[in-house]
């Protein structure tokens, strides 16, 4: 394949597609090595700079990664976030990877007048503050911080979290089975505390979520996540359009 200097789709996406096309085709891995931009500019006939553009693009996809002074390679695939209620290790488990947590913060807190209005609960009443750094294969993935009335978990911060599900606990300890949920998902920047922990440049792009939990109609956890956006992409299932849709 080509180049086509008269196609309106600009040179920099068409050198893209190409490039993907021939990671697929060349059996390329995790890891492995592409081009060099001067190896691609002389194959395709291309400027440095267009190549670079294409390139550029490709990391911000999260398709490829730089390593200073050694060149460009593949990257890992991003992993689906889901869109429904299931815990981070089932998730994890149900993908192939090993699901890991490093407990952050563990304490008892008065909600705030924001808790208190999104878990309908008195403010000031007394919730379980868990945050945890999420990982898979031991990368950082994500910070969780969830608020757990301690009226429906009264001893939650006794049981341990290593290895083991919040879910699975809340479940089986104490009876709470999420049989519902929300959630909202938008584009946010990393601040400095989180970026260290997810291993990220101050500033870099993430997926901020904010999750309600249900059960019996009772919400039982708000949680609010960073997920790093260089390994994690939305996939949706769209249903056909009804008449007059």
């Amino acid at each position: 394949m080509a180049i086509d200097p008269a196609s309106p789709v600009p040179k920099y996406v068409q050198l893209r597609d190409l490039l993907l096309d021939w990671i697929v085709e060349a059996g390329l891995s995790v890891d492995d090595p592409v081009p060099s931009e001067r190896e691609l500019g002389a194959r395709y006939e291309l400027s440095r700079m267009t190549v670079r553009q294409t390139i550029d693009l490709l990391v911000s996809e999260g398709k490829l990664y730089r390593v200073p002074g050694k060149g460009t390679f593949v990257a890992r695939p991003k992993i689906e976030m889901p869109l429904a209620l299931a815990s981070f290790t089932q998730d994890m488990l149900a993908r192939g990877y090993r699901p890991g947590a490093r407990d952050l913060v563990r304490r008892i807190v008065p909600a705030s007048g924001h808790v208190a209005r999104m878990m309908d609960i008195e403010a000031g009443a007394p919730v379980h503050h868990i945050e945890r750094l999420r990982t898979a294969d031991d990368e950082p993935m994500a910070v969780e911080r969830s608020n757990i009335p301690v009226s429906i978990a009264p001893n939650l911060d006794s049981y341990s979290l290593s290895g083991r599900s919040l879910y699975e606990i809340l479940e089986q300890e104490f009876g709470l089975l999420l049989d519902s949920g929300e959630q909202t998902i938008e584009a946010g920047i990393c601040d400095a505390a989180d970026a260290r922990l997810l291993g990220l440049a101050h500033g870099s792009p993430v997926l901020s979520m904010q999750r309600r939990s249900f059960s019996n109609g009772a919400c039982v956890e708000l949680a609010t996540s960073t997920y790093r956006a260089d390994r994690y992409q939305l996939h949706s299932r769209l249903n056909p359009r009804t008449n007059g849709g």
